[in-house]
């Protein structure tokens, strides 16, 4: 049997579930307006949150379009910078190279160079031949500094031709291949080392002096020109040593068949004239080091040069 304090207990309980079921009741719509009132509440709160998120997308998008815009645009300019920027740096790079290079190719000329100068002085430079003091064959370089129509001008060796400057002397022939041609022995500077000759044969193509601003300098390459070779011409390669008003100090080889020959520059310009009797300061030439003319030096009593220029003016001697 229930007692009292339980049945009061049950009501109590029974009366907190009918409370909580109305309270279910109150907020579930009971006709169809209401129904649709929560679904248009529904609807309205979702569009909203997909305009939220549209918004922020939009946002987002065209933050990143206008990022992507200005890399577009600023592109071209900065692929042109950094282009030139690599060029620059390439440039740059090749410059060091090149220097560092350069001493390197002060020691040793490339064959290709050589075959040039042969080339391009062969047709300028003839084998001397005539007899010493003593009748013994003496031989010697000579080349041509000025031309004409009728006959040409060269430069030799006093040394070469020593006995021919008493008359009677032997004769003197410059020789190229197989032409012999009997040479006229103009005029000659015993100390310098220097002689005249002239052939009869026009239009001999000639060899230019150096500028005068561009001097051979100490270090720099110097080629010793021969007549004889099988190209018609020899060339031997050294440097030059020292550099005076009368004199150029260097260590290509020269031998007897190139005294009196030309001494030429890389572009082959002529810088001096061969010698191996030529002594400036009273001793002779030795180990390995020879002093040349410098080519100047036959105007001021062989030859008639303009101020300045790199050829002789007009045939003949002075």
């Amino acid at each position: 049997m229930a007692t009292k304090h339980e049945d009061d207990k049950d009501q109590g309980a029974s009366k907190s579930s009918t409370r909580s079921r109305g309270r279910w009741r109150q907020l579930i719509p009971r006709s169809v307006l209401g129904i649709t009132a929560v679904l248009l509440a529904f609807s309205i709160g979702a569009s909203l949150s997909g305009l939220v998120l549209y918004t922020y997308y939009e946002y987002r998008t065209e933050n990143s379009e206008k990022k992507i815009a200005s890399y577009i645009d600023g592109f071209d300019q900065r692929f042109e910078t950094a282009s030139e920027t690599i060029d620059n740096e390439k440039q740059n790079a090749q410059a060091a190279v090149q220097k560092e290079l350069d001493p390197l190719r002060q020691f040793q000329a490339e064959g290709g160079t050589l075959a040039s100068l042969v080339q391009k002085v062969s047709p300028s430079i003839f084998s001397v031949q005539t007899l010493d003091d003593k009748g013994a064959p003496s031989v010697g370089s000579a080349f041509v500094v000025e031309s004409n129509e009728r006959e040409a001008v060269l430069v030799t060796s006093y040394t070469t031709v020593r006995a021919s400057t008493a008359a009677p002397g032997p004769d003197i022939l410059v020789v190229k291949g197989n032409d012999r041609l009997k040479a006229r022995l103009d005029n000659w500077v015993e100390d310098r080392d220097l002689a005249v000759l002239t052939i009869a044969r026009g239009n001999v193509p000639k060899l230019n002096f150096v500028a005068p601003d561009q001097q051979p300098r100490v270090g720099e390459r110097t080629f010793g020109a021969s007549g004889l070779g099988a190209a018609g011409a020899s060339v031997t390669q050294g440097f030059v040593s020292d550099v005076s008003q009368g004199s150029m100090q260097h260590d290509a080889p020269i031998g007897l068949s190139f005294q009196g020959g030309p001494l030429i520059n890389s572009n082959g310009d002529v810088t001096g004239v061969a010698s191996i009797a030529y002594a400036p300061f009273g001793f002779p030439s030795g180990g390995g080091i020879s002093f040349a003319v410098p080519i100047r030096t036959t105007c001021d009593k062989l030859l008639r040069c303009p101020p300045g220029n790199n050829s002789v003016a007009g045939v003949g001697a002075r």
